[in-house]
């Protein structure tokens, strides 16, 4: 398992702001790397998450480590700003967050071209894990979010509950 490396990983100049506030109402929060991430749609088709904007969560009250999952789009702006995320966890600066992974939504139909995928490589090295939601074509059209999900997000909302469940932590 991937742990924060205070010293060895150089605090970025870039990421997500801290929020003053913790996260509540659910056993994870789902963080947005950058705007139309997918956050809305992941919140409506896995159960357990609340949206948890585009800022870290602050620390739980009672202490702890709040889970939270990162949300990125395929494309290169949101693949580095997840990058940025990961090295800001990475660095030690979140003590209070326990980053289960990232989640790439697809942002168009089709496979990844070479350097998207190797660029997603390096991103998910620096994260304990990583799962891709495929492009869904009438999430596009405006169809309903809970009417088309891929096998994709079963395994995902199947991963997440046994992952973020507070009883059996995952350490």
């Amino acid at each position: 398992m991937l742990r924060p490396q205070p010293g060895a990983v150089p605090a970025p100049t870039g990421g997500l702001p801290l929020s003053g506030r913790p996260a509540v109402g659910g056993a994870f929060a789902w963080v947005g790397c950058h705007g139309g991430a997918g956050v809305t749609t992941l919140q409506h088709t896995v159960p357990g998450g609340i949206d948890g904007d585009r800022v870290w969560p602050g620390p739980l009250p009672a202490g702890g480590l709040q889970p939270v999952v990162l949300v990125c789009r395929s494309h290169a702006a949101g693949l580095m700003t997840a990058q940025q995320a990961a090295a800001q966890w990475a660095s030690g600066q979140l003590p209070h967050i326990d980053l289960v992974g990232l989640v790439v939504v697809a942002d168009a139909a089709g496979r990844l071209p070479r350097p998207l995928r190797d660029l997603l490589r390096l991103v998910s090295g620096g994260l304990p894990r990583t799962w891709h939601v495929p492009w869904v074509e009438p999430w596009r059209q405006g169809d309903p979010v809970t009417d088309h999900q891929p096998r994709e997000l079963t395994a995902l909302a199947r991963e997440l509950s046994h992952l973020t469940d507070r009883s059996h932590p995952h350490v």
